[in-house]
């Protein structure tokens, strides 16, 4: 038998790791011990997601995004997403834990669309795009989460800065090496609440991470 079965902790259950993995995170995180304790509950969910402390140095709120999102909440707005895979991870338990009547038919999301997949192909440009496109009139009061899609986010923040679309909070992560600094930076000048990983890195997960997080302000 390996040695290192020896240093596995084969008894914990999953709210033990979670625990542990918390305690670890905070002990090798005293640099950040000065971040509100709302932010720092998305810092450390995101840390925890990734196991990467550094991706708290791309971390940027914006525009007091954890109150404005809990008070969105509060009041149902519509969520939505750029991907199926943000659609599926967002919990409705948490959600109902904020107002008891959301339900899976809250979160919107266009790309696998019948109309999305026509509209794409006959023009020639992304379903992300015109999945954006599609969401405009829902974007009002809303809250956005973008975690693949730099072109959705970057439409997004285009319609905010040219025709004053609202929406409560967005949550900006998409991950890639085309568009998606660009896409950060355009929301990053719009004046929405947001929360932003400057940079390259995202991704579905992180942006489903960092509502929950929100929700665990509440």
């Amino acid at each position: 038998m390996s040695s290192i079965t020896s240093t596995i902790k084969w008894n914990l259950n999953a709210q033990e790791i979670e625990s542990e993995s918390f305690r670890i995170i905070e002990s090798e995180c005293s640099q950040y011990a000065s971040m509100p304790p709302a932010e720092w509950k998305v810092a450390r969910r995101l840390i925890h997601t990734t196991a990467d402390i550094d991706i708290v140095k791309t971390l940027e709120f914006h525009n007091h995004p954890i109150e404005a999102g809990l008070e969105a909440l509060s009041k149902r707005a519509p969520i939505y997403c750029d991907s199926n895979m943000i659609r599926a991870g967002i919990s409705i338990d948490r959600l109902r834990s904020v107002n008891d009547q959301y339900s899976k038919d809250d979160i919107y999301c266009y790309i696998q669309d019948p109309d999305i997949i026509a509209k794409a192909k006959a023009s020639g440009r992304t379903r992300a795009i015109s999945s954006a496109e599609k969401a405009k009139s829902l974007l009002n009061g809303s809250i956005v989460l973008i975690g693949n899609a730099p072109l959705a986010l970057a439409r997004i923040a285009q319609y905010i800065l040219e025709e004053n679309i609202r929406p409560a909070l967005i949550i900006g992560m998409p991950v890639g090496f085309v568009n998606v600094v660009e896409s950060k930076q355009l929301l990053a000048q719009t004046d929405i609440p947001s929360i932003i990983l400057s940079g390259r890195r995202g991704g579905s997960p992180l942006a489903v991470t960092s509502l929950h997080a929100i929700i665990e302000s509440h």
